[in-house]
């Protein structure tokens, strides 16, 4: 089993918790899975989940969560929230 990534930061913005995993420029494309939908909502509803792709690399990797502004209680909750997510997609 992959060990989850370390939140590198937290960013706020009008309408979601940016949670950043990892450095965007470490991948040569981001996407937004629909397969990432389901377990990111059985967590924390309208929360996404945004993968990258390193070059030369088959995996995708988790690069951030997003998670509502509405439905986390704060920035400390939002990274609570995201770990979980990546938790469940990293099983």
């Amino acid at each position: 089993m992959a060990q989850t990534p370390e939140i590198s930061d937290v960013e706020s913005g009008e309408d979601y918790f940016h949670v950043r995993y990892r450095d965007p420029d470490e991948f040569d494309e981001i996407r937004t899975p629909d397969w990432a939908e389901t377990p990111a909502e059985s967590v924390a509803e309208d929360s996404e989940v945004r993968t990258g792709d390193r070059q030369g690399d088959e995996d995708w990797l988790v690069q951030s969560v997003l998670i509502p502004i509405d439905v986390a209680d704060g920035e400390d909750d939002a990274r609570d929230l995201a770990d979980e997510i990546v938790e469940k997609i990293e099983e």
